[in-house]
């Protein structure tokens, strides 16, 4: 079974920066594009950054210039890289996976269990 692992939550001051990493498990031959999304207390969830196999990238309109989405796909893991965190960026992350390949089959979307960022001011 695929399984997705997130990590590097916690808590920061406004201005500063933290690194979030998703790690995905199982024998996996490919994963066709990897997402950060996040809901914060109140709102329902929203995309924050997309990146494809291909490499290329997707931000919500709200942290472009801040956060940088990346992969190492020899690793099946992704990175969220935030800077200039603000309050309003308070929020559970969460890692999804879309067109997971395995050795015994093609999985569509697979969500982690989510990690909690929280910028104080």
């Amino acid at each position: 079974q695929v399984r997705l692992v997130e990590s590097g939550g916690g808590l920061v001051q406004a201005g500063g920066s933290l690194r979030l990493s998703c790690a995905a498990s199982g024998n996996i031959l490919s994963i066709s594009a990897l997402g950060w999304y996040r809901q914060a207390p109140g709102k329902q969830r929203e995309l924050v950054a997309t990146i494809t196999r291909g490499g290329n990238t997707n931000y919500a309109d709200s942290v472009k210039g801040r956060f940088t989405i990346s992969r190492d796909s020899a690793k099946n893991t992704v990175y969220l890289q935030m800077n200039s965190l603000k309050p309003e960026d308070t929020a559970v992350y969460y890692c999804k996976a879309d067109g997971v390949l395995t050795a015994v089959g093609l999985f569509g979307v697979v969500w982690g269990q989510g990690t909690q960022v929280t910028v104080s001011s």
